[in-house]
């Protein structure tokens, strides 16, 4: 199988691309290795894909329409992997123009080149953050998500009504996939865990927001990879009952991705404190514009039709990616993070 997976140098997209390649798969992956964080960190991701001769990349912009087309007709690709995106909610608030450009732009330019490319099946990263300020607990795949909070969350609203648009004009099976608060080893370190610890270790104060009244759905990298590659072979049926937004028989298909067990913030600090061995410094701060009290995913759709439920429970997962992040920090000079 031929597989184009864009965002391959990111955190879900190196797991993924990895992944494909172990099972056989030949993977053509784009990224941009813009400067958003640490581009070392991109640069060694792609390093252990790199190690694989079923691997070709290209360095591009999702909205750079040539680039991408050319990257793109490479080779016959059976699947497109869409996981390249400018990524968090707080970023969003600092700079909207970058998440209509790459999550607005970029997407529009994946879908028409699946429209003049047609692939069996395309499966892009949607976010929990869509479900906003959501009071049903736990937030289902066939819940209202018309209210986001932030410009990051109304993007990837934006892109689940785009990929039923062109699902329904032009027949392609689209998946959309909602991530839960993902975390594990070669994770952005713009991300609180990752960010907390890079603190902690260096006696910074962390900084916790709503007085630690949060509540996430933590969700380990490998309960991200195995459903995502199981629902490759599981493309949306023309015709068939599909959780679409006006319930339209298109091949379209939203499911989220998480663990479904939320952590509050203070056990979580706790858990990682734990594995890095080490007190966090805390300062309090108010709870910050575009955030959600809680997240909590009802998997079932995703259960269904994989048969995958998560395997790896927080304090497992923390133990795992603090143990990379040790092994991976005593060789190099961390990034400043502020």
């Amino acid at each position: 199988m031929n597989v184009f997976v864009t965002g391959a140098a990111g955190f879900i997209g190196m797991h993924t691309a990895e992944r494909l390649l172990r099972n056989g798969c030949n993977v053509t992956g784009l990224d941009n290795m813009n400067s958003y964080y640490d581009l070392r960190l991109k640069q060694d991701r792609l390093a252990r894909l790199q190690v694989y001769p079923g691997f070709r990349f290209y360095r591009a912009d999702l909205s750079d329409r040539d680039a991408l087309n050319e990257a793109f007709t490479s080779r016959n690709h059976d699947v497109v992997i869409h996981l390249g995106a400018q990524a968090g909610v707080r970023y969003s608030l600092e700079n909207p123009e970058a998440y209509i450009e790459s999550n607005i732009s970029g997407f529009l330019n994946i879908l028409e080149a699946c429209r003049h490319h047609p692939v069996r099946h395309l499966l892009y990263a949607s976010s929990s953050s869509v479900y906003g300020n959501n009071e049903s607990i736990p937030f289902s795949s066939s819940d209202p998500v018309d209210h986001p909070v932030s410009l990051y969350a109304a993007t990837k609203r934006s892109n689940e009504l785009m990929a039923h648009t062109y699902s329904h004009l032009y027949g392609i099976p689209t998946s959309g996939l909602r991530f839960f608060t993902v975390y594990g080893p070669y994770g952005r370190p713009d991300m609180a865990y990752f960010s907390f610890a890079e603190k902690i270790m260096s006696g910074q104060p962390i900084r916790i927001f709503n007085e630690g009244r949060l509540e996430r759905d933590f969700t380990y990298i490998d309960d991200i990879v195995e459903p995502l590659v199981r629902l490759i072979s599981h493309p949306p049926e023309k015709g068939g009952r599909n959780n679409a937004p006006d319930r339209a028989a298109a091949p379209f298909r939203v499911y989220n991705i998480g663990n479904s067990q939320p952590v509050k913030l203070m056990r979580f600090i706790e858990t990682l404190e734990e594995c890095l061995g080490k007190k966090a410094v805390k300062t309090y701060v108010p709870f910050q514009k575009g955030d959600v009290m809680r997240t909590f995913s009802d998997t079932a759709d995703l259960t269904a039709v994989t048969g995958y439920t998560p395997k790896t429970g927080i304090k497992e997962g923390l133990e795992h990616f603090t143990r990379w992040y040790l092994t991976y920090h005593s060789r190099k000079t961390p990034p400043v993070l502020t």
